[in-house]
């Protein structure tokens, strides 16, 4: 049985995708080219993999089990080329990882800039997006670990998390906006308001339920991209929650103001973000990821500076 890695990648890309289509372009192949990969998959193990009449293309159950392996020998692979390069003294190769919109504000822009600087021939793909969305890509390998909110992998044993140091949430408004001009802002206040938000760890619509005595609501304005919401507050009368990393460009501009809400406790763990590098027990990663990795804890436990960056 003869089985090629790149068409492995072409049915794990299918899997994905769930589409021949949106597959194809997602690796580079006309349509034509592609069904005759995934043709030529299945007569080399000799079953079908998919089930064509299926509107979401499921994968059969010779299908499932030949993705599980497939991930796993394209990862094994990505990881024997790093652990190759690194061995032969070449600084080259590619490290896949993900991170919530809060950390990709500041921390991980330092820690890779402090990567690329140690490593300027190694390439670095990361994408920013929910918990949800990159612990699917984690499960299906597609990245090695990612940085974002750890509730929900603390207390799974398949999962090994590193804890960063928590942040406060702030509440902010536009410089000029009507709040700035009280003595004292309670989460009543706040309510009177617009809210732009992407309420990143989600329990904190259920501080201000509880402290506002509603029942429950939602926000006005939701958006996974921080600086996008941010300039929604800075051109509306909506308030907005962020961390201090996303906020202090706009602080130090006296564009925002950040507002401190007098019946919010200042230690209420709900105010404070819970991140942390998450990554699967089992799963080695590989000699650069593991050099990123390094990157972010230190930038985590050293404030930024511009020395960061040059």
């Amino acid at each position: 049985m003869h089985i090629d890695l790149r068409q492995l990648r072409h049915f794990i890309a299918l899997a994905e995708h769930r589409s021949f289509i949106a597959a194809a372009a997602a690796v580079n192949l006309s349509q034509s080219a592609f069904s005759r990969s995934i043709q030529t998959l299945e007569h080399n193990v000799g079953c079908r993999l998919v089930d064509r009449a299926s509107k979401d293309l499921d994968p059969t159950r010779q299908g499932l089990l030949v993705l599980e392996h497939a991930r796993r020998l394209v990862h094994g692979a990505h990881n024997l080329v790093n652990e190759i390069s690194q061995f032969n003294g070449l600084a080259a190769g590619l490290v896949r990882f993900g991170c919530g919109p809060a950390p990709a504000a500041q921390l991980i822009p330092r820690a890779v800039g402090r990567f690329v600087n140690d490593y300027p021939g190694v390439r670095v793909k990361f994408q920013v997006d929910s918990w949800q969305e990159l612990n699917r890509r984690l499960v299906s390998e597609e990245i090695e670990f990612f940085v974002a909110d750890t509730r929900h992998f603390e207390a799974d044993p398949d999962y090994r998390v590193h804890k960063l140091k928590p942040q406060r949430w702030h509440f902010c408004c536009r410089a000029g906006h009507p709040l700035t001009e009280r003595d004292q802002v309670r989460v009543a206040d706040i309510f009177q308001y617009p809210l732009a938000t992407t309420f990143r760890p989600p329990n904190i619509r259920k501080v201000l339920v509880d402290y506002s005595g509603r029942q429950d609501f939602a926000p006005n304005v939701e958006c996974e991209h921080g600086y996008a919401l941010l300039n929604v507050v800075l051109n509306s009368n909506a308030i907005g929650i962020a961390g201090q990393g996303n906020l202090a460009p706009y602080l130090d501009a006296a564009a925002l103001v950040r507002l401190d809400v007098v019946d919010l406790p200042e230690d209420l763990e709900e105010c404070h973000t819970r991140y942390g590098i998450v990554s699967r027990v089992g799963y080695d990663l590989s000699a650069h990821a593991r050099a990123l990795v390094e990157r972010v804890i230190e930038c985590d436990e050293i404030p930024g500076t511009v020395q960061d960056l040059v």
